[in-house]
C-alpha cells in the first residue's frame, strides 16, 4: 500500500524514507477482522478541534539529539549561515471524536525562513514510511532544500505513533534481531507455521505496549493533526511537501481540507486507487524493474564485479546467490548471519537510490565470497537497526499506521494463492512481498478504507510528481494521483530517472519546476517531462 523504515540518511544517499520488513506493510482479503476494534478514522468531522489547541502557543528550543525511537545520533549541526534547528511539542487530541479528552504531543521541528521580509509561511515535510520521524530526517536532508529556504520555514513533524510522537512500541531489540533472522518466505509448514507464530507474537507485543494507541495512528488521523499544525503555525493554507507515503497523506488532506490547501507538491507518488495486493504487487514490480536496470548497467561494464554478460545472467547469478543464503547463511556482523532474507531486503535497500548501485555490488560480490556484513548493514539500515544494536520505532509505527488505515486481511490459504502473482511480477521480491501481504492479519484494530479517498474539488493545484524508474513508488501512481485529486487540482510531471522520488535527484528540470511552484506560485504545465 505504501512504500516499504527509513533509509538513514547519515548512511546512504536515498531520497525519501521507506519500509520492507520482513512482513511487508500491506494487508488483503477482507477476512480475519473479527476480533478487532473499530478503527477511529471515520468517527468525528473532520473539523473538530478544540479552539483552546488551535491557539496554542508553541514553545521552541534548539533540537536535542534524537531520540532512540527516532533512529539515535547527535543532535543537528547548523544549517549554512549559522540559522539552528528549533524543536517543540504541539497537542492533540488523541481522538478527534473526543476532542475535549485526552490529548497527546506531537514533536516538531524547524528551521526558520533566510528572507523574513519575503517569507510565505511554513513548508510542512512528511517523508513517508509510514513511520519516518520528520523530526530526525528533515534535518539530514536540509541543506537539500535550501533554496526552499529563502521564504519558508521548513518544517516537519513526526506524525502521531512515530517517534516521540507517542511512538508505538511492539518488540524489545532482541525480539526484533530474532526476527529478522527467520526466514521471510517460507516454503514449507514447519516455516509456515514460525512465520505465523512470528506474525502472532508481533501483534501480542503491539498491542501490549501500545493498544491503547492503535486505533487512532492512522493517516486521517494524521491529516487532521496538520491542519491543527497550520492553525498554530499561523498560516492560512497549508504549505506542503509530501513524500513517499507523505504523498497519500498529502492526498487525504487535500480531501479532507480542500480550501485549506495552498501550494502542495507530492513526489514519489503512492497510487490511491490501488487495495493492499495490487500495490505491493506493483511495488513487486518496481523493484524488479530497478534491479533490471542495476543488472544492465552492471552487465555493460568491463569493471563490474558479479557474474554475467548480459543482464539476464547477472540477476541469475544474483538469484543464485539467494538460493545458496537460503540453504547455508554467511557470517555477517558480530553474531548475526546473512540469511537470503536480510540479504533480499539489503539489495532492496539499495535499489532506492542509483548512488548505493555501487555498494549493492559490493555487498553481493563480498556475501559470494562469504562475507554477508555489507549486505546486512544495508538491510540494517532499512529495518531501522544502528551500529549498536538499538532498533527505531519506524517498523512498529509502519505496521500499526497501514493496518489502522487497510480494512483488508489475508489468511494464509489467500496469501499462498497470491504467490503465483508475485513470483512472475518479480523472480527476486516476488515472495518476499507476497508473504508481506498478511503483516496485518490479526490486529486488533480495524482498519478505514480498502482504497483513501483524495478527490479534492475546490483545491489549489497540486504538483504531482512521477519518477519512471522509482521502485517503491511505481511512476503510474502520479498519473493515478493526478486524475483522482480531480480535473484542476492534480498537476502531473514526469522525471525519466533512477531511484525513489525526483526532487533530491539533482535533476535541475524536476528542481526548477518545483521552485517555481512553491516560491514564486508559478504551475508547471500539466505533462512535463524532465529528463
Amino acid at each position: 500500500m505504501r512504500t516499504p523504515p527509513a533509509l538513514r540518511a547519515t548512511a546512504l544517499a536515498a531520497t525519501a524514507t521507506v519500509l520492507l520488513p520482513l512482513a511487508a506493510c500491506s494487508g488483503g482479503d477482507d477476512g480475519g477482522t473479527d476480533r478487532a476494534r473499530p478503527s477511529a478514522a471515520s468517527t468525528a468531522s473532520p473539523t473538530a478541534t478544540p479552539r483552546d489547541l488551535a491557539s496554542q502557543k508553541l514553545s521552541w528550543k534548539r533540537c536535542s539529539a534524537p531520540s532512540e525511537a527516532q533512529g539515535s545520533g547527535t543532535a543537528p549541526s547548523p544549517l549554512p549561515g549559522g540559522t539552528a534547528w528549533e524543536c517543540a511539542f504541539m497537542d492533540v487530541p488523541l481522538d478527534y471524536g473526543d476532542p475535549g479528552g485526552r490529548t497527546i504531543e506531537l514533536a516538531l521541528v524547524r528551521a526558520r525562513a533566510k528572507e523574513r521580509d519575503e517569507r510565505i509561511g511554513s513548508l510542512v515535510f512528511n517523508f513517508g514510511g509510514p513511520g519516518a520521524s520528520g523530526v530526525a530526517t528533515l534535518p539530514s536532508f536540509g541543506t537539500a532544500y535550501d533554496a526552499l529556504r529563502t521564504r519558508y520555514d521548513l518544517v516537519s513533524f513526526d506524525p502521531r505513533g512515530v517517534g516521540r510522537s507517542e511512538g508505538v512500541v511492539c518488540s524489545d531489540d532482541e525480539a526484533l534481531d530474532a526476527r529478522y533472522q527467520m526466514d521471510g518466505t517460507p516454503d514449507s509448514p514447519e516455516e509456515e507455521k514460525a512465520f505465523v507464530e512470528d506474525l502472532k507474537s508481533y501483534t501480542a507485543d503491539c498491542e501490549k505496549n501500545s493498544g491503547e494507541e492503535l486505533p487512532y495512528v492512522g493517516t486521517v488521523n494524521a491529516a487532521r493533526d496538520m491542519d491543527l499544525l497550520r492553525q498554530v503555525l499561523g498560516d492560512d493554507e497549508l504549505y506542503y511537501f509530501g513524500i513517499s507515503y507523505g504523498t497519500e497523506l498529502g492526498g487525504v488532506y487535500a480531501h479532507l481540507f480542500p480550501r485549506k490547501v495552498g501550494r502542495a507538491v507530492l513526489d514519489a507518488v503512492v497510487d490511491p486507487t490501488e487495495d493492499a495486493e495490487q500495490s505491493s504487487l506493483g511495488q513487486a514490480e518496481g523493484f524488479q524493474l530497478a534491479l533490471d536496470n542495476f543488472t544492465s548497467d552492471c552487465a555493460e561494464r568491463d569493471d563490474c564485479r558479479l557474474t554475467g554478460s548480459t543482464s539476464q545472467e547477472v540477476e541469475e547469478w544474483i538469484a543464485g546467490l539467494l538460493a545458496k543464503l537460503e540453504k547455508k547463511p554467511v557470517p555477517g556482523l558480530g553474531e548475526r548471519k546473512l540469511t537470503q532474507t536480510q540479504a533480499t531486503t539489503g539489495i532492496a535497500a539499495s535499489l532506492y537510490s542509483q548512488e548505493t548501485w555501487p555498494l549493492l555490488e559490493q555487498g553481493l560480490d563480498e556475501a559470494d565470497g562469504g562475507n554477508g556484513g555489507l549486505l546486512l548493514a544495508l538491510a540494517d539500515s532499512l529495518n531501522g537497526r544502528s551500529q549498536d544494536g538499538r532498533y527505531d520505532n519506524s517498523n512498529a509505527a509502519n505496521t500499526a499506521i497501514n493496518c489502522a488505515d487497510s480494512a483488508q486481511r489475508f489468511d494464509l490459504e489467500r496469501t499462498k494463492a497470491a504467490l503465483p502473482a508475485f513470483r512472475e511480477a518479480s523472480p527476486v521480491f516476488g515472495d518476499y512481498l507476497g508473504w508481506g501481504l498478511m503483516s496485518c492479519t490479526g490486529w486488533p484494530v480495524a482498519g478505514t478504507w480498502k482504497t483513501p479517498d483524495v478527490s479534492a474539488p475546490g483545491a489549489a493545484p497540486v504538483l504531482v510528481i512521477g519518477n519512471t524508474g522509482d521502485p517503491a513508488t511505481p511512476y503510474a501512481g502520479a498519473k493515478a494521483m493526478a486524475g483522482e485529486l480531480g480535473e484542476g487540482v492534480g498537476v502531473e510531471l514526469t522525471y525519466k530517472g533512477e531511484g525513489h522520488g525526483a526532487y533530491n535527484a539533482g535533476n535541475s528540470c524536476v528542481q526548477k519546476a518545483v521552485d517555481g511552484y512553491l516560491l514564486d506560485g508559478k504551475v508547471p504545465a500539466a505533462g512535463t517531462v524532465c529528463e
